[in-house]
């Protein structure tokens, strides 16, 4: 009966023992992917804009264009990130340049000692002293923000200055607008549009509301008008 006992006990041993083998391959597959999700760039070049910092890195002698909230980053430096999305032929108005391919970082970090910091997630937008009428049949930015549960879903017309615009992002232009009314501290309205605008422009946009939207990498906002034409 002992050696029964004990050869049960070995049998026993042996099928764990290869059960954990078996698993061994797929826990080493996970840390091989896990590591090339994992992208460390040397920083060539830096240049910065109000909002942006745009980067020329190298990654293993690939030398390419990235961008993030604007941050505070020296050549040299040594960054990491896992999460991005590429832009081909993008424009960038403030630098007059357009990129035949850009990745845009949602989870930039540096290295700094032992430890790492993150770039900021959204641009700061800058209240302008502004006063801009109502359109007719239309609403203040003051309305819509106090109002947003009613508005919800609801196509409306908005007027207001194009204080900032991003071009040819996910087949839109991203169109920043004020009319000089606020609720709280919210004063700044975002807009897609494939309608041309420019800085300065004081235009009537009309377009669906939608609230709580995240399209990731640092694109989340509290309210948005999407798919917004211009009224002439």
């Amino acid at each position: 009966m002992k050696y029964k006992s004990v050869g049960l006990a070995l049998s026993l041993l042996l099928i764990i023992s290869a059960c954990s083998k078996k698993d061994e391959p797929q826990n080493e597959k996970a840390k091989t992917a896990a590591a090339k999700a994992q992208h460390e760039v040397v920083v060539k070049e830096v240049v910065q804009v109000k909002e942006y910092t745009y980067l020329n890195v190298d990654e293993n002698g690939k030398q390419f264009w990235i961008a993030a909230p604007k941050a505070e980053i020296k050549v040299g430096e040594v960054l990491q990130f896992n999460k991005s999305m590429e832009m081909k032929n993008f424009e960038s108005k403030e630098l007059n340049r357009k990129f035949e391919t850009i990745l845009f970082v949602d989870d930039l970090s540096q290295k700094l000692g032992a430890g790492i910091m993150t770039t900021p997630q959204k641009p700061v937008i800058e209240k302008e002293d502004i006063k801009i009428d109502s359109a007719p049949e239309g609403i203040t930015i003051a309305q819509l923000f106090s109002n947003l549960g009613y508005y919800s879903g609801r196509t409306i017309k908005i007027k207001g200055k194009a204080t900032k615009i991003n071009t040819g992002i996910m087949k839109h232009n991203w169109v920043h607008i004020q009319d000089g009314t606020s609720s709280g501290n919210d004063f700044d309205l975002t807009i897609t549009t494939n309608d041309k605008a420019n800085v300065g422009d004081v235009l009537t946009f009309e377009g669906k509301i939608s609230l709580n939207k995240d399209f990731g990498y640092g694109y989340s906002y509290k309210v948005i008008m999407e798919d917004a034409k211009i009224v002439k």
